[in-house]
């Protein structure tokens, strides 16, 4: 029997939820915590989550109950856990599942609900009546296919989820199977957590399965995950990366693991305009135009070939153009892959309606401790400004502030001791500011790869880093998605954007694929301004990872060769 004095955790009326770091049930209840909540805030000793609407739908939409929801807070709470928040939970939870879509015999769409009450609650909102028709009786109403998507956004902004039901068309058949062995000879098979992904997705081609998000870690192999999608769908199929580099990732991926051949796949870039059984597309090239007010040139490529699966790398960057698309072809399954599913613009519901809810999803520390991924060790390197930039600092307005903190040149001192110290290991040197690292890069004189470098020159410095040839490369936010760089064991980001938390955990997943020739272990420093916006704005970029099972340890960078020496 677990002493109330040792419970972690403490619910409030306000729907945040305190979580003390100390004590010996706290991972358990971290992990708990996760599936049904969002956190907040994360300093050394408390960690604040709160409940939200959209955590407990998604909640709802992997099978948890809110009974089983309260009955996990009820088990780690130190105290009584107030009334309102009981209700709340028990409210929202029934949300889920009380409207749904599904699909007439003659193929018309059909919104029901549970109640006829509540369908009038519906039409009482403009933005809900517009989209909607009535129905032969009082529990339904009639949609056109056209609003499908328009209609489940608009219900979730007024706190209904929909429930999809409606089924998706049959795309044009696609021959396509998993190789047991690899083009190189080596043995490949879905690992279980990957195959226990697909599943939950597609359930069988059911009505319930179909749409949705998986979220694994960077590194854990969602290309893998999607390959088994596609293999079971066995139909063409559109995949958006977000990037000409991780498009042609993609493509090597599919022709080594998959009976695809080359004439399967088509390139739909920048640099080529090919559709196929099988297409990449980048999502700057699906949001190209001419000019501001002018249509999306490449729009038509969702509508171009019969495609019966659409899947979005990164959906968490998905742009707003490619939402209001995806919302208009909600008759064709869609698979979402993400290491977070945080949303710096707030748009994680737009994820929820026009993709799907949250079908899948594993701690990073149940992953790392299978040995899927690397285990890693985060440390926060403060170092003070100069004196010659703290009075600029003082007095530059607001903005100017963070880039005068991030750029400080006290950082490059930095760099130097722990490069010297990682000289056997492969490092990326990650930043915000381009000025900044071309610096860095002319002060190492180590390659640098920004958005302006070509997509061919970017390969081959990949490639050499893969061969041991470079074992330090400068790169800006070009390199927080789907770069494949697995000896990658030390990453030194000098900057970052203000207070991404998705950022954080994507440079993070740079290092965290499993070591063959580095070092086991992975180390990734984050160095920061003392005093300043910066060390302010780091604090939000640690969020996510905090809530994964990171620690990270603070150090002064007086102290760094102290430090350096212990580890």
């Amino acid at each position: 029997m677990t002493r109330y004095e040792e419970k972690p955790v403490i619910v409030q009326s306000d729907r945040s939820i305190l979580l003390e770091t100390d004590g010996p049930l706290f991972e358990e209840a971290r992990d708990c915590l996760a599936s049904f909540s969002e956190l907040v805030k994360s300093p050394e000793h408390i960690h604040t989550y709160k409940l939200s609407p959209l955590s407990l739908w998604n909640a709802a939409s992997l099978g948890l109950s809110a009974t089983e929801v309260v009955d996990s807070l009820k088990r780690f709470s130190r105290y009584e856990i107030p009334q309102n928040i009981l209700a709340d939970i028990q409210d929202q939870m029934s949300r889920y599942g009380r409207i749904k879509l599904y699909r007439k015999d003659d193929g018309g769409l059909v919104l029901s609900a549970d109640h006829p009450l509540l369908i009038r609650e519906l039409l009482s909102h403009r933005q809900i009546k517009d989209l909607v028709f009535p129905a032969e009786d009082t529990h339904t109403l009639s949609v056109k296919a056209e609003n499908r998507g328009n209609l489940k956004s608009a219900l979730i902004k007024i706190g209904f989820p929909v429930e999809d039901l409606a089924g998706y068309a049959d795309g044009a058949p696609l021959e396509i199977a998993v190789r047991e062995t690899t083009l190189s000879g080596r043995p490949f098979g879905l690992r279980q957590y990957q195959k226990e992904s697909v599943d939950a997705f597609y359930l069988n081609g059911s009505n319930q399965g179909g749409s949705g998000v998986i979220v694994l870690p960077c590194g854990a192999g969602k290309t893998i995950v999607a390959i088994g999608a596609i293999a079971a769908v066995k139909s063409h199929t559109l995949i958006l990366a977000t990037n000409t580099v991780a498009l042609r990732q993609w493509k090597s991926e599919l022709l080594d693991k998959t009976t695809l051949r080359e004439d399967d796949i088509g390139e739909y870039s920048g640099d080529k305009k090919e559709v196929r059984p099988v297409t990449i597309a980048t999502y700057q090239v699906l949001t190209y135009r001419k000019t501001k007010n002018s249509p999306f040139t490449h729009f038509d490529l969702f509508d171009k070939a019969l495609w019966g699966l659409v899947v979005y790398d990164e959906v968490h960057t998905l742009p707003a153009p490619v939402f209001r698309a995806t919302a208009s072809i909600q008759a064709k399954r869609r698979l979402g892959l993400t290491a977070t599913l945080v949303r710096e613009d707030g748009q994680e519901e737009e994820v929820f309606s026009l993709i799907g809810p949250k079908k899948y999803d594993v701690p990073w520390k149940v992953l790392e401790k299978q040995g899927w991924i690397a285990e890693a060790a985060c440390a926060e390197i403060r170092v003070p400004l100069p004196d010659n930039l703290r009075f600029e600092y003082a007095v530059a307005p607001k903005r100017n502030k963070f880039r005068i903190a991030s750029t400080n040149p006290e950082k490059i001192v930095l760099c130097e001791k722990l490069i010297e110290s990682h000289k056997e290991d492969n490092i990326l040197v990650i930043g915000q500011y381009l000025s900044q690292l071309k610096e860095i890069a002319r002060h190492f004189k180590a390659p640098i790869i920004t958005g302006q470098t070509p997509v061919g020159r970017r390969q081959e410095l990949y490639a050499a880093f893969r061969k041991g040839d470079i074992k330090l490369i400068i790169v800006s936010k070009v390199a927080n998605f789907a770069i494949d760089l697995p000896d990658a064991n030390v990453a030194i980001q000098v900057s970052g954007t203000f207070g991404s938390r998705q950022e954080e955990a994507q440079r993070l997943g740079r290092i965290l694929r499993p070591k063959v020739s580095a070092s086991p272990q992975a180390c990734f420093y984050s160095l920061v301004s003392k005093d300043t916006c910066d060390q302010d704005f780091a604090l939000k970029r640690q969020m996510f990872l905090t809530e994964q099972g990171y620690q990270y340890r603070i150090v002064e960078a007086a102290r760094l060769d102290e430090f350096m020496q212990g580890e």
